[in-house]
This record gives structure tokens, sequence and C-alpha cells, in this order.
């Protein structure tokens, strides 16, 4: 009989073999995988986590900072608001105020104005009253006196000169710098004729302050006039040594006649006119010196052509040793170009003496 064949199989035992081995090779790949797939993000996601945990506190902090900065916004709004409608206030005060001030102010001015006018008003009668008391102080004295002297304009002379003392010696400078007031100008007036040179400006002006002074003579004192270059003699001749009666009106108009007919010339001896305030007896109780330079010489001749500053300061100190003590001299300086130191010698003189120092203007008197 035949033998019947066996119907095949789809799987065999071998095959199912090889694929449970194969499927369970598979699975057991999965569950590596799946566990190494378990610990890495486990690690990313904390790591993350981390991140999103500061970053939620960054933005909680953002928004603390906003909410914080609206309020602060807010807040300066608030205090801007408030502070324009105080600037508002306050400018609207100042307005006020200004307004208030510049009403003060106008009434103010007008009290000023007004008490101005009333305080010139008040000088203006006090200097009429002054000038008023003067003139009858000079009408009162005019009327004792014994010659008139008038000058340009109404005003004060001369102030401070003392011109007391029962007995006053008046030194008058005729040397050769009173011609005028540079040296320039001295030497070429020096060679006009002599008609020309008595008419000098400076010696004009001196004759007019002698002529000044005899008009303030007191009627019952005496007086003497002296003027002196590189020589002393009185004024009028034949007087020498004698104190003449200053109530003889005549007497002293012919004094200033002969002093303006006088022609400046010559060296300054002042050596010779302090011995005069020596040997005057009984000697003067005032002297007024009128001078515009320091001594060139102290004898009537002299063989020097040119003489230094220092030559004559000392010629100035060795003369002024010859006034006695107590007798006040009273110097009225007419500067002249070059000599420095006049003034402050003659200055000092007036003062150790207790008498006066005038530097005359060119307009007095």
């Amino acid at each position: 009989m035949a033998r019947k064949r066996r119907s095949g199989e789809m799987f065999s035992m071998s095959f199912l073999d090889c694929m449970c081995c194969g499927f369970g090779a598979v699975i057991l790949f999965f569950m590596i995988i799946n566990s190494q797939s378990k610990v890495t993000p486990t690690d990313q996601t904390r790591a993350l986590q981390a991140e999103t945990n500061r970053l939620q506190v960054e933005v909680l902090e953002g928004r603390k900072n906003l909410a914080l900065a609206r309020t602060s916004i807010q807040k300066l709004k608030t205090e801007d608001e408030e502070a324009k409608d105080q600037i508002s206030i306050i400018e609207a005060l100042i307005a006020e105020l200004k307004a208030e001030l510049a009403k003060y102010d106008k009434d103010t001015l007008a009290k000023i104005e007004h008490i101005e006018k009333l305080q010139s008003d008040i000088k203006s009668l006090e200097d009429e009253v002054k000038r008023l008391l003067a003139l009858k102080k000079e009408q009162d004295e005019a009327g004792q006196r014994v010659r008139s002297f008038k000058g340009e304009g109404d005003r004060q002379y001369l102030t401070g000169l003392k011109l007391g003392g029962d007995r006053t010696l008046i030194l008058v400078d005729r040397s050769a710098s009173m011609l005028h007031e540079t040296i320039v100008n001295i030497l070429r007036r020096k060679n006009l004729p002599e008609s020309e040179q008595v008419l000098s400006r400076k010696w004009r002006q001196v004759v007019a302050s002698v002529d000044w002074l005899t008009s303030q003579f007191k009627p019952e004192s005496e007086y003497q006039i002296y003027m002196f270059n590189n020589t002393v003699e009185p004024v009028l001749k034949g007087t020498d040594g004698l104190w003449l009666k200053a109530d003889d009106g005549d007497q002293l108009d012919e004094a200033v006649r002969q002093l303006r007919r006088t022609v400046p010339k010559n060296g300054t001896n002042m050596h010779a006119a302090f011995q005069i305030v020596r040997d005057m007896n009984p000697r003067p109780d005032n002297v007024i010196l009128l001078v515009d330079s320091m001594p060139t010489m102290d004898a009537e001749t002299s063989t020097k052509a040119v003489i230094g500053g220092n030559e004559r300061l000392n010629l100035f100190y060795n003369a002024s040793k010859l006034i006695p003590s107590g007798i006040p001299v009273n110097i009225m300086l007419y500067p002249m170009e070059g000599d420095s130191q006049a003034a402050v010698s003659l200055w000092a003189l007036a003062l150790q003496t207790r008498g006066s120092f005038i530097s005359v203007s060119r307009d007095w008197p």
C-alpha cells in the first residue's frame, strides 16, 4: 500500500524557537533602551524645571518691579501735579506781592523825593544863613579895617591862615624865580625889559596876596613888610627896624604900591630874611612868609653858578635855626617847577613853629 504523504506544516519548531528568541531579544533591547531613556530625561527635566523655576522667579520679580514702577510713576505724577498746583499758588502770591511792592515803592519814592526836596531846601536855607552870617561878619570886620580889598567874585578868600597878633612881620620873596612857575620861562622873562618883568603873572599874584593880607590888619596892631632876594630890605625905605601902625591906611597903600613897582631878580637868601625876625625889637608875634622855593644862598653874593637840592636843603635848615622859639611862621607857597623839597620842608617849619602852611592856587586872591 502506498505510503500516505504527510501534509506540510507552515511553522516548524525551530522557526518558532528562532522567532521567540528574536522576539525576546527585541523585548530585551527595548527594555534596555527604556531603562536608559528613563534616567536621562529625568536629569534634563530637573534642569529644565530648575530653569523654569528661576524664570518664574524672575518673572515674579519683574512683575513686582513693574508694579512698584507703576506705583512710583503714579506717585510722581501725583507729586508733580501737587507741585504744579503749589507753583501756581506761589506764582500767584508773588504776582500779588510784586503788585503790592510796586505800590509801596511808588509811595516810598514819592516820600523819598519829598524828603530829598525838603533836605535840599533846608540845606539851601542853611547855606543862605551861613552866607548872611559871613556877610554880616565881614561887614562888621570891614567897619574895623583900615583898608579894604576887592577880589574876584563873592567867596571866602583864605581859610586856615593865622592873622592875629599885635606885631605882624611879612617877608616877601622877590627873587628871580617869582617871574614864573617854570625854569624855562623864568630865564626867558629875565631877558625882558623890567617894565614887562614887573607885570609877570606870578609876581602880581604875590603883590595881590600882600594887598589882601594888609587889609586884614587890626587898626590897633603894628606891622612891617620886608622883601628879600640876595639881600633884605623894608618895602618902605627908611623904616628898617621900625614897627609901623596898621591904622595908617595911606602908609599901607604906599607899601603895596612900592612892592608892585619892585622887579624880582637875583637869588634867594632866606638866611638874611630870618635874621630880620631875630633882630626886630620888640620881636614879632606873627610872621607871614611868601615864598616859592628853597634858598640858593646864605650871603649877599655866591661863587656857585649851580646849587644842588641837598645844598639848598642845608641852607634852609641853617636859616630856620635863626627863628626864635615861640614865634609862629605862617607860610604861603607859590610852587615852582623842579623844587620838590620846598613844600615838605616849609610845611615842617610851619608845623614846628605852630604856624600854618598854604599852597596858593593860581586864581587866588
